[in-house]
């Protein structure tokens, strides 16, 4: 049984390098994220937090909670503690150029009018960029009503996904929005704006480790994947891995965006890269 959190119990404890290590390859095992020297001080801090949320005396006492907690609620507190969710509307919208002026003109070649386009945004965070798809199919491409767009965000960050589900959004998350398209999609609430219930109740978000070979079986036929600046937080194996699980999961010829500092050629050579709308992207072969 886990012990009741105490919000803001202090915890000296200096995790010794020995105790880091352990603590990392648990973490590695169980979400593939791998931490570098460069984070041991955000991770020990973080773990220091969660020590005192859990009146734990020792890291000893706190490891063995966290690694016999069955229903994993502990586990779930560090990764919302120890992912990064930095993202705004239409971040990097290049690609969403890429989308409507290339890839699903592509796709929707060898689709009939009234069949399924699945696209699939992983981390999702907060939502920005599902939506941010959503709309920029809207308002771009003209086939839009012609096809089942179905849209869904993932990420392993359950209190993300809360706030994304929600909809609710700073100023700062809409910088790049402009007024008409906040007049269209929003509506003010406070300080804040909501997106409209539409689009809300539209998109599908959901829990998954892409590293999960079980979890990812049930991902089938994705047309189109952005999966932007995830990657960048596994190492080799898990990457390699990862990929080979999107692999599986993408129907034959569906398109994968990484993140600009991303080269999938390093990683594997199962998606062929290509140039669409001046910018890169790889495909799943149409046959293996």
């Amino acid at each position: 049984m886990i012990p009741a959190e105490r919000p803001g119990a202090p915890v000296s404890h200096d995790l010794t390098t020995d105790e880091y290590a352990r603590f990392c390859d648990f973490f590695y095992q169980k979400t593939g994220i791998s931490f570098n020297e460069k984070k041991a001080y955000f991770v020990k801090r973080r773990l220091q937090e969660r020590m005192g949320a859990r009146a734990a005396t020792s890291f000893r006492d706190y490891f063995s909670m966290l690694r016999f907690d069955l229903n994993g609620v502990e586990l779930q507190q560090l990764v919302n503690l120890l992912t990064v969710n930095e993202t705004y509307f239409l971040r990097e919208d290049y690609q969403f150029d890429a989308l409507v002026d290339g890839i699903l003109p592509e796709i929707a070649r060898d689709r009939r009018p009234g069949s399924t386009i699945r696209i699939w945004s992983m981390p999702c965070s907060t939502g920005e960029e599902p939506y941010s798809i959503a709309i920029h199919i809207l308002e771009k491409w003209r086939q839009s009503d012609d096809y089942a767009i179905e849209i869904s965000g993932s990420d392993i960050d359950s209190a993300v996904l809360a706030q994304a589900r929600k909809g609710r959004y700073s100023e700062r998350s809409l910088h790049r929005v402009s007024p008409q398209l906040r007049r269209k999609y929003f509506r003010p609430l406070g300080a804040d704006f909501q997106i409209c219930d539409e689009l809300r109740e539209s998109i599908d978000f959901f829990s998954i480790n892409i590293v999960d070979r079980v979890a990812m079986s049930g991902m089938r036929a994705v047309d189109v994947a952005f999966c932007r600046n995830l990657l960048i937080y596994f190492d080799d194996t898990s990457r390699r891995e990862a990929v080979e699980l999107l692999y599986e999961s993408m129907a034959p010829g569906g398109f994968i965006c990484l993140g600009h500092s991303e080269s999938m050629s390093r990683m594997s050579s199962l998606f062929l890269p290509r140039k669409i709308a001046g910018t890169i992207v790889h495909q799943k072969p149409l046959r293996p």
